[in-house]
């Protein structure tokens, strides 16, 4: 995939994961991201946050979930839609999945 098509796809992630989030859990998150797909490259640090935020809170809930079996439907829902988010931002932003890790480490 080149550059540009990326891009594109990032900006059209960033609103449909920023809508979602509105509606759910992030409103705030979503409200930004959504705000962001106009100029990606200049919010690459939210961008970041959005995927390490998703990563941190899906293993938390998943340790959760099989910890209490009641909770177990969440590996299903909540925990995989998570992983999703982080996984499609980290994929079309390859910068803004480094940027957590690059920062942790300087």
């Amino acid at each position: 995939m080149d550059d540009n098509t990326r891009l594109g796809y990032l900006r059209i992630a960033l609103r449909v994961f920023g809508l979602v989030f509105i509606l759910g859990i992030y409103a705030t998150l979503g409200v930004f991201l959504f705000l962001a797909a106009k100029d990606p490259a200049q919010h690459l640090s939210l961008i970041s946050f959005a995927i390490w935020s998703s990563v941190v809170h899906g293993l938390i809930m998943a340790v959760q979930s099989v910890a209490s079996p009641e909770h177990v439907g969440h590996l299903y829902g909540d925990v995989l839609a998570l992983f999703v988010v982080a996984g499609v931002l980290a994929y079309l932003s390859p910068a803004a999945a480094r940027v957590g890790v690059s920062r942790a480490v300087a």
